[in-house]
């Protein structure tokens, strides 16, 4: 798969842009703030009809606008998709592939798979459990529609259950044992889900840290989770009044995490940034290999200012691992060209270069 050409209306700092693209690596340089990322983002807003960094769509309107628009041309073998996505503040966000608009947009993931990796995915570490699951969740949703049906179901019933609980009033207790029931049936569908996925997940992950690392060191990963427990639906009961004193739902799928090792010590503690920045890049390749393996499409590959942080054996093997043909089309950011056209230089690659300046992309 590959994206031919792109088109931007009133997308966070660019007011109109229309760029045509390489087939295989296209470099976006530019200094920090002129817009880099910004191009990668556009791109993952189509394939996943949501922005990488923003939660509300209308934070990435251009400022003192009330509309925008993103529109691409997707390749897969021989079939060619334009992919449309505008939003207007107040009204529904449209998504259309070849101008047929879909009913639900849930049904637009996995159709046109990407995997973005950025300077933010440190949050994956560093932050809580939440940050972990949505990582999970959207490589799942990408290959399993089914999954994404029930989860989106979980999340329905959740806020329904949580809002009961935060009534001051008696609630009805035929209502909560409803949104109970709905819980613990896609709960634990979900972490079935879960847990086989990473079975799959985890050898993929650890042969891509090896070969970035040489086997310096090891590295794993843990899924915890409530409903893996042998007495979760009683442990969920049980956890009834808990639920009512503190008004929200302590007990469930939604508490899930993955706990990241490496030597067997936390690697939020005692990894360097470049061990931690190594395992984020495992994960992510990993990512784009078992969606590959699932759905036999080379999913498009955002790569967001990855080069820093990382030593020139590191980088050195993350090119090579890009060189492969394994991988598809490559988008590249970087502040200073001149690094990445001699990175590239080194396995004999010349890449697509577009510079950024004063709000002008230039091939």
């Amino acid at each position: 798969m590959y994206i031919s050409k792109l088109s931007l209306f009133q997308f966070k700092n660019y007011e109109t842009l229309n760029l045509s693209f390489d087939t295989k690596i296209n470099c976006i340089a530019g200094e920090n703030g002129a817009g880099k990322t910004n191009l990668l983002d556009a791109l993952y807003y189509l394939s996943m009809s949501k922005s990488y960094f923003l939660s509300i769509d209308a934070q990435n309107i251009l400022h003192n606008q009330n509309m925008m628009m993103i529109k691409a041309n997707f390749h897969i073998a021989e079939e060619n998709f334009e992919i449309y996505c505008g939003v207007q503040i107040g009204q529904k966000k449209i998504l259309k592939v070849n101008d047929l608009i879909y009913s639900k947009i849930t049904e637009h993931i996995g159709r046109f798979p990407v995997v973005m990796i950025a300077p933010n995915d440190q949050n994956l570490i560093a932050e809580g459990s939440e940050e972990r699951r949505k990582f999970l969740d959207s490589m799942i949703a990408q290959t399993d529609s089914e999954y994404l049906q029930n989860l989106i179901y979980y999340n329905h019933y959740l806020s329904q259950r949580n809002a009961l609980l935060k009534q001051n009033t008696t609630f009805d207790k035929a209502l909560i044992e409803m949104y109970d029931h709905y819980l613990l049936d896609f709960g634990e569908k979900i972490t079935q889900k879960r847990q086989n996925f990473i079975k799959e997940f985890l050898p993929i992950f650890q042969k891509n840290y090896d070969f970035l690392t040489q086997k310096k060191e090891s590295c794993h990963f843990e899924y915890k989770a409530d409903f893996l427990s042998k007495n979760f639906k009683n442990n969920f009961y049980q956890a009834l009044q808990k639920d009512i004193i503190l008004k929200r739902t302590t007990f469930g799928t939604h508490k899930d995490d993955i706990i990241f090792f490496i030597d067997n010590y936390s690697l939020k503690k005692y990894g360097s940034q470049g061990q931690q920045k190594s395992f984020l890049i495992a994960l992510k390749l990993a990512q784009y290999e078992i969606i590959y393996q699932k759905k036999q499409i080379k999913p498009i590959l955002l790569l967001d200012d990855i080069f820093d942080k990382l030593d020139d054996f590191r980088i050195q093997q993350l090119i090579k691992l890009v060189n492969d043909d394994h991988f598809g089309q490559i988008f590249v950011t970087d502040a200073r060209p001149e690094r990445t056209l001699q990175i590239f230089a080194t396995i004999n690659i010349q890449p697509t270069i577009f510079k950024i300046e004063n709000g002008k992309v230039v091939k």
